[in-house]
């Protein structure tokens, strides 16, 4: 038996619209990121780019547990010396960009290299309620009714 390998005229690549309002973080990251690359697929193939497009709308009312809104804290680098920047959860969900949470925790579960940077293209994120790709027939993906601990109980 011969191992299957798909060819990028075999993939049929869907569209995804999830509501991440309520949605815990990482629980939300990891499937996304699932979805992302096509490990969901019988066909999943790592050097071919078989994963869907996923549209997260509510992105700013995602959940955090524990501490994780004011403890946890991102650091990133400007180049210039002295140039360490941080920020908490909370920074960036009051900021401009509140999706920018979910970016970044969906962007460090893909690989690093030229395929992951492909297949995160796929990802469009909208803070509202909103978004434009009514065109593109996208299904509706319910997260919080696949495990009951995808939803953050008050």
């Amino acid at each position: 038996m011969k191992t299957y390998s798909a060819k990028p005229t075999d993939i049929k690549k869907d569209w995804i619209v999830i509501d991440a309002e309520g949605l815990v973080l990482g629980r939300l990251a990891a499937l996304i990121a699932t979805r992302l690359r096509g490990k969901h697929k019988p066909v999943f193939t790592p050097n071919i780019d078989c994963g869907d497009h996923v549209i997260v709308i509510n992105a700013e009312k995602v959940a955090l547990t524990g501490d994780k809104l004011n403890g946890k804290v991102h650091y990133h680098h400007t180049g210039w010396p002295g140039g360490i920047r941080s920020r908490t959860p909370s920074d960036i969900l009051d900021g401009k960009r509140p999706q920018d949470l979910l970016a970044l925790a969906v962007r460090r579960m893909m690989p690093k290299g030229p395929m992951g940077r492909r297949q995160f293209r796929n990802l469009k994120l909208y803070a509202g309620a909103a978004h434009p790709h009514e065109a593109q027939g996208p299904a509706v993906f319910d997260v919080g009714a696949l495990n009951p601990k995808n939803a953050r109980r008050a």
